[in-house]
Order: C-alpha cells, then structure tokens, then sequence
C-alpha cells in the first residue's frame, strides 16, 4: 500500500512539472479548441463616409470661398515736419524729424473676377501709398485703386495676375436670420482664417458707422483685420463684405457686420464703370418724427420724417420745401425714418424731376423737386441728405 501511494504522488509530481512545462513553452497548445480552430475576436467596423466629409462640415465652402479671399497690406508715408531741415530747429529740438517709418496697414479682401477685380473696404486703403495683395497661393502683387465709395466703405481694386480664382455672388436679399455663414480673412495678420456661425439679424442701419447702411450681423469671429473680407453661405457663396465690428476690446465679441453682397455689387459696377457711384440728392436735413414731436407741433401725422433744415438755393428749397415740414413719401415711396429718406432720395437719377409728398401743419402738399448728384464726401457723410 505505502509503495502504491509513493509511485501515486510520483507521478502528479511529473504530470504537474510536464504541464508547467507546456505552459512555458507552448501556450498555444493549451488555448486550441476541442475542433483545433483558433478563436477570434468580434468587432463592428464603421461604414464608409457618404462624400468627403461626415455631416455638418462646411470644409467644401471653405474650400470654394477660401481661395478668392486675399490679405491686404498697405503702406503710407508718414507726415514729415516741414521744419525738420531748418539747422536752427535742429539746434533747439534735435533731428525729431529723422527718418519716420511709414505706416503699415492690414486688412482683407475678395477676387471677384478672373479680370482681377477685388472687392474690400474703403477704410482698409485709405490713403494708402502703396497697396500690396497676396493670394492664398503665395502669390503677390501690387494693386491699383479703380475707385471707392467711402458712404458705403467700398473699394475697388485690379491685380494684372493670371488664372485668377474669383468668388461666386449669392443671393444676399434671400438670408434669413439663423442662416449659417463663414466668415474668411486675415485677422491680426496672423493669415487666412475661416470662422462661422449664423445670421444673427438683417437690415441693422443707424449705427453710425456708414452714410449708407444695411448690414447683415452675425456671430461669426470677425476680428481686425477681417474688414474686407468675404461673408460666405454654407455653399460658399458670397453673401457680403465683412466691415465692422461691436467690441469693447478690440476682440470679437459676437456681433459682426457685412455689407451685403447686393449692395456691394451694385457699388463695384458703378465704381468700375464710372469710377464712382452717382445718388441722388436734395439738399434737406431730416430727423426721425417722434409722437412726442408730432404731439407738441400739433402735427396731423404720426409717421414720417421731419425736415429741420434746408440748404439755401439747395433742389429742395428751390421746390418749396421748407423747415417743419413732414415728408411722408419720395416718388412713390413710404417714408417713415432718415434712413428710408436718405435710400429713397439716393435712389433718384440726377437730373429728373421727383415727386415728393408731405404735411405743412394741417396741409398735404406735393412738390415736384429736380434731383441733383450728390457730392462726394472723403469718408464719412455730412448731416444733409
């Protein structure tokens, strides 16, 4: 009995030092299957993409847009003191006029055209001695002014480049508040850049920034050095020409605002066939008609614009028109605001005769005024319309 459990124990002894040794050294013949198939692992692979990009990329109207947006560098020459070669003056206050450097300039801008065309904003050249554009490509060249239009702060430029890339126009009057728009351009000079976000509000005039305004805001990062620079849809067409900003910092802050392709296009044609565009005018400072104003001047009408003002031997006196009167319609059109008086008026060709309806006390008149062209204004307009 004691000589059968010690061969007993021998041999779980080898059985166990035999399977420690498979173990080691051939694992795999431990893990095989009753069958001798080798088991795998399960995993669910991810379909293929449907097009390019997955949904909610915008990457195909970056890439449309994107090419026909161009970085704008200006230089101008800086004012020298015209007392700086006098020796005395040298004496008294040293070489303060010295060599001053000239000043530099950044902004953006928009090929609209294989002719080579670019589209910007009048405050981006302004005054500037030199005006250098470089494409997205690496390519540079030096630009000439075709004309601006400082009441809409709109500049036209022509690069002589070949096999320009140019920007498709939309249709800006179709924008709907919530649309998706990219914003594109060079801000802080830290090259292209492509934002977005949505049309956060149409029509926004009175601002104060433009004679002429009628701005599409959105929250797309605009920053300086954006101005100029294309507003486009989620198809990459352009929607407007980026001009400003609302910051108390200089940063974005999420209200952005463009000029309208529309208005921008109608301004390029003219500047390039005319070399300006050509508004009517009359030669009247309005004011907006309030109730209490309509109340205290015991006025028939509650709507309408308020004439304060009128320039002697101006369009307007010359019809009639006269201090406290009340315009309520030019050629047809209502007017109830400055802003819808000075677009109606600027919409008349020069040269033709204008009806324009108004209230004088208890009185509705209708006075036919001879539309004059109205003067050019370095940068921002006077108060007459």
């Amino acid at each position: 009995m004691r000589n059968t459990w010690l061969i007993f124990s021998q041999a779980v002894t080898v059985a166990v030092a035999a399977l420690f040794v498979v173990a080691t050294l051939k694992p795999e013949w431990l893990q095989r299957s009753p069958t001798g198939v080798v088991p795998t692992i399960s995993v669910t692979e991810a379909p293929p993409a449907m097009g390019p990009k997955a949904p909610g990329s915008y990457s195909g109207a970056a890439k449309r847009a994107a090419p026909a947006v161009v970085n704008i560098a200006t230089s101008k020459a800086p004012a020298r003191n015209p007392q700086a070669e006098d020796p005395w003056f040298r004496f008294f206050f040293g070489d303060q006029g010295g060599n001053p450097q000239p000043q530099v300039g950044l902004g953006s801008g928009v090929i609209v055209s294989p002719q080579g065309y670019v589209l910007t904003n009048n405050h981006v050249i302004e005054g500037a001695d030199d005006i250098e554009v470089m494409l997205s490509d690496g390519r540079k060249a030096h630009a000439k002014v075709v004309g601006t239009d400082p009441e809409t702060d709109l500049a036209v430029l022509r690069l002589t480049l070949d096999k320009l890339p140019a920007i498709t126009f939309g249709d800006s009057d179709s924008l709907e508040v919530g649309d998706v728009v990219l914003a594109i351009g060079n801000p802080f000079g830290v090259g292209q850049t492509v934002t977005a976000g949505i049309v956060s509000a149409l029509g926004r005039n009175q601002l104060g920034i433009n004679t002429f305004e009628n701005f599409i805001q959105t929250d797309a990062a605009i920053n300086p050095g954006n101005s100029g620079g294309a507003l486009v849809d989620a198809g990459g067409s352009l929607m407007g020409i980026n001009t400003a900003i609302y910051s108390r910092s200089g940063g974005n802050m999420g209200i952005g605002f463009a000029i309208p392709a529309s208005t921008a296009r109608q301004v390029m044609e003219s500047l390039i066939k005319d070399g300006q565009v050509t508004r009517g005018w009359i030669g009247v400072e309005p004011q907006d008609l309030t109730p209490e104003m309509a109340e205290t001047f015991n006025l028939p009408v509650k709507e309408g614009v308020l004439i304060t003002g009128v320039l002697q031997g101006g369009p307007a006196q010359q019809a009639g028109v006269r201090p406290g009167d009340v315009v309520i319609s030019v050629a047809g059109k209502e007017v109830t605001s400055t802003v819808q008086l000075l677009n109606a008026v600027a919409d008349l060709k020069p040269e033709t005769d204008a009806p324009i309806e108004l209230h004088r006390g208890d009185h509705k008149l209708e006075v036919k005024v001879k539309v004059a062209q109205r003067p050019r204004v370095s940068r921002r307009a006077p108060d007459q319309r």
